[in-house]
């Protein structure tokens, strides 16, 4: 079955929702990982000899290039989260693990409530429309992906504090020139001149905040600052600060600054 989304950026993984009918039930081999969460009733299912009962939040791991059969005896759904090659290998690096050698082995009715708590997260992302645009998908893929490969990956040494003077400078200076583009974590953590792991962490102890969130106050900054200019309209406002409509901006204004683009403009000024 074709994915039914995306949620677009470098590193995103893909969504699809699956539903497989009582009787044989088949898996083909495709090129990207594929992580399983069961999501509806629970569904009985027998695998040559062994039969189980699959209920909500377990999961299946099924690296990329395996297949399956199994005989399926209830009708079962899942949310199926599909990880790249190239993810797994950025987020092997930055467990300081050989990419060529670290390999997602095949796991089967477990629980991890990090993996669930990030599949649900990705899917209710995809279905609010990813207003958080592309880096916190970004940054849910390899949280992801580390979490898989984490248990072959020795305790990583400790980070330093947080980015350096210069590396905060050049990453602020990136977001601040690209506010209008789609802005990808990995480009930001190439900008600061480490691995995307260790971005996510040493940005949010440099300015309190992850870097999704910090892009997000920086756009509706650019657009409050547009808007009491009066000089574009808001549906151009919204483009030119990096929201994909005009509707994604009155929602992140709304929660940062908790008005509207109409009240905000309506206001008199100070």
């Amino acid at each position: 079955m074709p994915p039914t989304d995306a949620l677009a950026g470098h590193l995103a993984p893909r969504l699809d929702h699956e539903t497989i009918a009582a009787g044989l039930a088949t898996l083909a081999a495709t090129a990207d990982h594929r992580v399983r969460v069961h999501a509806g009733p629970p569904a009985r299912c027998q695998c040559q000899h062994h039969r189980s009962t699959y209920t909500r939040g377990e999961i299946d791991v099924f690296p990329a290039g395996i297949s399956d059969e199994w005989h399926q005896s209830d009708v079962s759904s899942a949310l199926i989260v599909q990880l790249t090659p190239t993810l797994v290998r950025r987020a092997a690096e930055d467990l300081g693990l050989d990419p060529d050698r670290a390999e997602l082995p095949p796991r089967h009715q477990f629980r991890d409530p990090q993996i669930e708590h990030i599949a649900w997260a990705l899917e209710a992302e995809r279905v609010a429309g990813s207003p958080c645009g592309p880096v916190f998908a970004e940054t849910l893929g390899l949280a992801l992906a580390v979490r898989l490969l984490g248990p072959l990956a020795a305790p990583p040494p400790r980070p330093p504090r947080g980015l350096t003077a210069q590396q905060l400078r050049r990453v602020t200076d990136y977001i601040e020139a690209n506010l209008d583009r789609d802005l990808s974590l990995a480009t930001i953590a190439d900008i600061a001149g480490i691995s995307a792991s260790h971005l996510k962490t040493l940005f949010r102890r440099s300015l309190g905040q992850p870097v999704h969130t910090y892009v997000i106050h920086r756009r509706v900054e650019r657009a409050r600052a547009l808007l009491l200019r009066g000089r574009m309209p808001a549906s151009e406002v919204a483009l030119a600060a990096g929201f994909s409509h005009q509707s994604h901006m009155t929602r992140c204004m709304r929660r940062v600054l908790g008005v509207t683009p109409s009240t905000l403009t309506r206001a008199p000024s100070d």
